[in-house]
């Protein structure tokens, strides 16, 4: 399984749009082959920063997914309404006991 951590930080003006976009991209991923959970939250700490964590079957399905015009469109979107981005990428293996 591939985990996929992220955050954008919202301008405070920006910070409506930017959640809108946000769930119109996770809604949609969530429907892609190979998505497993697609999900983003506001961070307790900072409201302005939107955390966003996934999990994909394979890599190749998260390759598809980059590769998604709308996926594509989404990042164009947020470029001028927010500052800092990050995402970090995992090959994850799940453990079923401590």
């Amino acid at each position: 399984m591939i985990l996929v951590t992220g955050s954008v930080l919202a301008r405070e003006d920006s910070f409506d749009e930017v959640c809108r976009l946000s769930l119109e991209h996770v809604r949609r991923s969530r429907n892609e082959p190979g998505c497993l959970s697609h999900a983003v939250h506001v961070d307790c700490e900072d409201p302005l920063r939107l955390v966003f964590v996934e999990q994909w079957a394979d890599r190749p399905s998260l390759m598809a997914h980059f590769a998604v015009p709308a996926s594509r469109e989404f990042v164009r979107a947020l470029q001028p309404l927010a500052g800092a981005t990050t995402i970090e990428l995992y090959d994850a293996t799940r453990l079923d006991t401590l």
